[in-house]
């Protein structure tokens, strides 16, 4: 299904990444958290799935998670970083061009570990939330309407969250906040009253140290399900959702060696969603296909870098498939896997 792949170095143990159109010439980019750099890496595209040398911006200590959104409300994508090491989350508004400027920090809490953009209040500017891991709980920075933003807050979860999915779970037009718990092995879903604010948790059990979820519809019901990367039981977790914005007990399936992140995609074109999973431990990236109905086959695996610990999907080379892109945090490289 991908062609063997092609890497671009980037920075000391690149640790995120993410695929999205950077300076709106309707090509995708590649943004990538360097971590032992305390960088990001802009990786523009110049055509056909080519990438350029990384461009470098200075972020805060040891950055964990990056995300991208339109803050300040301009139709062009900026970037949200979870700074791990200084307790913070960087932003970096974009120029126009896809260069950025320097970044602004908001104080964040303890091991600020992963970070999300999405309008949570729908005043149609995009919010900040991140998943605070040493006190277990999420921080909600509201935007103030121009890109800048109001202090966290914050609501308690389980112990160590270390992932975030934003979605609208109950079908009420508000996005909900679902986080994968590490060290309690759980995922929490806090539900939307609609002003931007989350009074109802619920929780679920999934496998054991749950390291990165992902959210989407993987049975073709309209209705939000989620997947999770079980990091210490080298497993996918899928939790259907009961059409109510509650979920099933977890099925669980097969991944490579120590699975450290996940996304969904529809990856062979049938309108079917499919896991695809970083798994670190065996340098391979995992494609659970979708039968449509919740159920996925076996992984197929394809051979990256040393270590990828994120991986992320978009169509790179304009060829309407969608292709795969992974951090190899001990390679500190990118892996790109083009669809054949």
């Amino acid at each position: 299904m991908f062609y063997n792949e092609t890497i671009y170095s980037v920075g000391s143990f690149p640790i995120s990444v993410v695929v999205a159109d950077i300076n709106n010439d309707n090509k995708s980019d590649v943004v990538v958290a360097n971590r032992e750099s305390n960088t990001i890496g802009v990786l523009l595209n110049s055509g056909n799935g080519i990438f350029s040398s990384q461009i470098t911006y200075q972020v805060g200590h040891s950055p964990w998670f990056v995300a991208v959104g339109d803050m300040n409300r301009d139709n062009i994508l900026d970037i949200a970083v979870a700074n791990y090491g200084a307790g913070t989350i960087s932003v970096l508004i974009n120029q126009g061009n896809g260069a950025f400027l320097s970044q602004v920090t908001y104080t964040a809490g303890y091991h600020a570990y992963a970070v999300a953009v999405a309008d949570v209040n729908n005043d149609s500017a995009s919010d900040i939330v991140v998943a605070n891991a040493g006190p277990g709980n999420v921080g909600v920075l509201l935007n103030q309407g121009n890109g800048t933003f109001f202090n966290q807050i914050t609501y308690k979860v389980d112990k160590s969250p270390v992932s975030i999915a934003m979605n609208d779970v109950n079908n009420d037009n508000k996005v909900d906040i679902i986080v994968a718990n590490y060290d309690s092995w759980t995922v929490s879903v806090l539900l939307n009253n609609g002003t931007g604010a989350f009074l109802s948790r619920s929780t679920y059990s999934v496998g054991t140290k749950p390291q990165s979820l992902a959210a989407g519809d993987v049975n073709n019901d309209n209705e939000i399900d989620i997947v999770v990367a079980n990091y210490g039981s080298d497993s996918v977790s899928v939790l259907v959702n009961r059409g109510d914005g509650t979920f099933l007990s977890q099925v669980t399936y097969p991944t490579g060696t120590i699975p450290y992140s996940v996304v969904i995609g529809d990856m062979n074109g049938d309108n079917n969603q499919d896991i695809i999973v970083a798994n670190s431990d065996s340098n391979t990236i995992g494609v659970l296909l979708g039968t449509g109905n919740g159920i996925f086959l076996s992984q197929l695996t394809y051979s990256v870098g040393t270590g990828p610990l994120s991986v992320a999907v978009g169509d790179v080379n304009n060829d309407n498939k969608i292709d795969i892109v992974a951090a190899n945090y001990h390679g500190n490289t990118i892996s790109l896997l083009l669809h054949c």
